[in-house]
């Protein structure tokens, strides 16, 4: 066994445009003041990472990694979670999903789909280059208009979907595989890959990919009411990456699951901050211990009622308090009776 790493936060919810949140050092220093020990990296913002360029000159890599590490910080993973969405667009939402891309490709889809598998290439070299081990993006969806079967679906459209999820992902795991890189799937609605089911469709069309992986985030399952401590179970050999963020479902007679269109802070499920919500990171945190998680504790922040600042340093406490250090020894050893092989095989009678 080996102990988690952290505690770590993602930046994406936290970056800005006044100080100490406009700049990578002043935002590196923030945390580091929080008692962070490392940052998760959003690519979509020039002032933090030039993704291409972090992809093309590991100086430049190198140096941006050594910006971090001045501050006490490690890099755990970048993100491409808005590029990684444009891999695959239902039309219902283009127009919303442009918004994600440069202008040049705005009502093109074409273009934006090109945009943003050469988005996940960069990243994929780019975390080459900076040392790392793993990556988090979203998968995309075809098919989440059809999510509920009213009107029934028509045959084989789930099939055709997801065939075509894996036909534009396949090239850009083959990259990742390339560069020694597990890219990490965030099991989120909105995403064909929304649950056990969706990512067992995509690991069938993936051919069982090496590199298709999991982050594994408890809240999305607590809107969802699916079992969070047994999906661990069912995926850990797969799951590379954890977001800990905290989340609650108090349904009413009014509202269930979808919310009724009402805003987050009026819906039966909504994210909050960790130690305000409902999910069981006790158990979480040994199963993590249990099953050997090779990677870091990473807050992500989303809350309908606490300050994002409050939330990012009660956070900061909260993982490190949840972080086992598992042990090197058996709990019973004090007892042992130091019998050796052959004394065993006198035992049994063998």
């Amino acid at each position: 066994m080996r102990t988690i790493k952290g505690p770590a936060i993602f930046l994406a919810q936290f970056i800005g445009d006044q100080p100490p949140f406009d700049s990578l050092d002043g935002i590196c220093a923030w945390a580091k003041g929080l008692g962070y020990k490392g940052i998760q990296l959003p690519t979509n913002d020039a002032r933090f990472i030039d993704l291409q360029k972090a992809a093309e000159s590991k100086t430049y890599a190198e140096e941006l990694k050594g910006r971090v590490a001045a501050h006490g910080l490690e890099i755990t993973e970048l993100s491409t979670h808005l590029q990684g969405q444009l891999v695959a667009v239902h039309p219902a939402y283009d127009a919303l999903f442009d918004g994600f891309a440069p202008a040049q490709v705005h009502g093109d889809p074409k273009a934006r789909t090109e945009w943003a598998v050469q988005q996940l290439r960069y990243a994929a070299r780019a975390s080459r280059h900076l040392g790392l081990s793993a990556h988090v993006t979203f998968s995309g969806s075809f098919l989440w208009p059809m999510v509920y079967p009213w009107p029934q679906r028509p045959a084989g459209l789930v099939e055709e979907g997801f065939k075509e999820l894996g036909n534009r992902w396949v090239p850009i795991l083959n990259k990742f595989d390339e560069e020694g890189v597990d890219l990490c799937y965030e099991i989120h609605p909105g995403e064909d890959l929304h649950d056990g089911v969706t990512y067992e469709r995509f690991l069938d069309e993936v051919k069982d990919h090496p590199r298709a992986c999991l982050l594994y985030d408890p809240s999305h399952f607590v809107l969802q009411c699916l079992d969070y401590l047994q999906f661990i179970d069912i995926y850990h050999e797969r799951i590379k990456m954890f977001h800990v963020k905290d989340a609650e479902f108090n349904p009413t007679g009014r509202q269930g699951v979808y919310g009724g269109y009402s805003a987050w802070i009026d819906r039966a499920g909504r994210f909050r901050s960790l130690g305000d919500g409902q999910v069981d990171f006790k158990s979480i945190f040994s199963k993590m211990a249990q099953y050997d998680f090779p990677g870091w504790a990473v807050l992500e922040w989303e809350c309908a009622l606490k300050h994002p600042e409050d939330g990012a340093r009660e956070g900061a406490r909260f993982i490190a308090d949840h972080i086992i250090h598992v042990t090197d020894k058996a709990f019973d050893d004090f007892a042992s009776s130091g019998i050796d092989a052959a004394a065993n095989r006198r035992i049994l009678g063998i």
